[in-house]
């Protein structure tokens, strides 16, 4: 009784610390899916859309300005030290005793307690700042969301890539297993021919040298698997606990060859031209706002309250001691010397417009090299990748023969063995040229500007 309870008690041990806990079921990811749950889940995104939400705020942080402001204010104090003014002592004439000619007399006017409530408003009439501000506002806001679509056109790449080298890997995972299956046949072979005294010992060890070689291989490429299945976790902000399963299959890299040295390429496809060209308008705008300054202002205000004031405080107290007060105007600034301080912010904002200007050249020069680069890449990864099959097939067949020669008689093992290790880099470099050609790929999309357009 006692080794059952035992036994029960280290169940339920096991199962509060959690081993008992079923393994999570994989998630099955498409490369779109992946993409699309990275454009949800990333924290750089969710971050990139709160500063779009900040923009948002700001620009009604500046139309609040040309909005009626109110506020109340309401004060109550001592004058324990009551300031004074001095008035001529003829003020204060004393046919008993005159006071001298020419001289002052301190006098009291301010009562000992005062109390006032007060309801002031503005409201904005004209303002040629805040009118060049109310149309760089939707500007601004526009570039805060070709912002976060830059942000996440770089997810969608990153999340590609990954995904990529996660399916790569994956397939030279099951190529090895392969191998190994088909080393093992040959080496299980080869000892029953040793056995029957067909085959010598040498050959045994060499294909048990070429097993050992494959199993650490594999184990290699196992890691290397384990790696990049983190590494897209982390791409897509998913936890790096939870087991996925790609769906997507390796295939050949299909390519549209009108992408690969375009003719008639539109710089707008790329969002970095688009958001130069929204800073350009804001630089404009950001010139008349510093001109408008040298236009006047105006303004309507208007002040409505109750004051009291008496040497008791129990008098500022009672409403029916206050006295009621209400002021409407209008103002008027006029700038007229400010140390040339609107001059040289002019001078700043032009400069700054001609720099953003200057931009563009520099930007299709920029993307020029790039389309030129990536299609050179894709390129020259597509002839690489035709050889290496090609390489990968002719070192098959030769694995084939040379196993069929040893096993009638007319081969050796050396050959076997060295076939099959040429077979073996033949696959690897294949699988090489694979993901050279895909990453390539990705790299041209982006630079085409198709990569994740909307």
């Amino acid at each position: 009784m006692k080794k059952q309870i035992t036994l029960l008690a280290a169940i339920f041990a096991l199962w509060s610390t959690g081993y008992a806990q079923a393994p999570q079921e994989p998630m099955r990811l498409s490369l779109q899916e992946s993409i699309n749950y990275a454009l949800q889940h990333r924290a750089s995104l969710q971050a990139a859309r709160n500063e779009e939400k900040i923009a948002k705020a700001r620009v009604g942080e500046i139309r609040s300005a040309g909005l009626p402001q109110l506020n109340a204010t309401v004060d109550a104090g001592d004058n324990f030290i009551q300031q004074q003014s001095f008035l001529p002592s003829e003020f204060f004439q004393n046919q008993d005793n005159p006071p001298p000619l020419g001289t002052f007399v301190p006098v009291t006017f301010a009562p000992a307690y005062t109390s006032n409530a007060t309801i002031t408003g503005s409201q904005l009439l004209f303002d040629g700042t805040y009118l060049i501000g109310l149309k760089a506002a939707s500007t601004y806001t526009e570039l805060s969301r070709k912002n976060t679509q830059r942000s996440e056109i770089e997810v969608a790449e990153q999340v590609s890539k990954a995904y990529y080298s996660v399916l790569v890997n994956s397939e030279r995972m099951q190529l090895l297993t392969q191998n190994l299956v088909r080393l093992d046949t040959l080496l299980s072979q080869t000892s029953t021919m040793y056995e029957n005294g067909v085959a010598e010992k040498l050959d045994v060890d060499r294909l048990s040298v070429q097993r050992n070689n494959l199993l650490v291989e594999q184990q290699k490429t196992q890691r290397l698997m384990a790696i990049s299945e983190n590494l897209l976790k982390f791409q897509m902000g998913l936890n790096q606990a939870q087991p996925v399963l790609l769906v997507d299959e390796l295939a050949e890299v299909e390519i549209d060859m009108s992408q690969v040295y375009p003719q008639d390429f539109d710089y707008a496809n790329r969002i970095e031209f688009s958001i130069l060209e929204t800073q350009r308008d804001l630089a404009s705008f950001q010139v008349q706002a510093d001109k408008a300054g040298y236009l006047p202002k105006l303004f309507l205000n208007a002040r409505y309250g109750y004051n009291a004031a008496s040497n008791e405080f129990r008098d500022i107290t009672r409403t029916g001691n206050y006295l009621e007060y209400g002021f409407v105007g209008v103002q008027l600034q006029l700038p007229i010397f400010d140390g040339l301080r609107k001059h040289y912010l002019i001078q700043q904002s032009k400069l700054a417009l001609e720099n953003t200007k200057l931009g563009f050249e520099t930007l299709r020069q920029s993307i020029d090299m790039e389309l030129a680069q990536a299609s050179t890449e894709l390129t020259n990864a597509l002839d690489v990748l035709d050889a290496r099959k090609a390489n990968m097939v002719l070192a098959e067949e030769i694995a084939r023969v040379a196993k069929i020669k040893f096993q009638e008689g007319v081969g050796t093992n050396l050959e076997v063995v060295s076939a099959e290790t040429d077979l073996r880099e033949a696959q690897t470099n294949y699988y090489a040229a694979m993901y050279d050609a895909l990453i390539a790929k990705v790299n041209l999309s982006r630079a085409t500007g198709t990569l994740h357009s909307k």
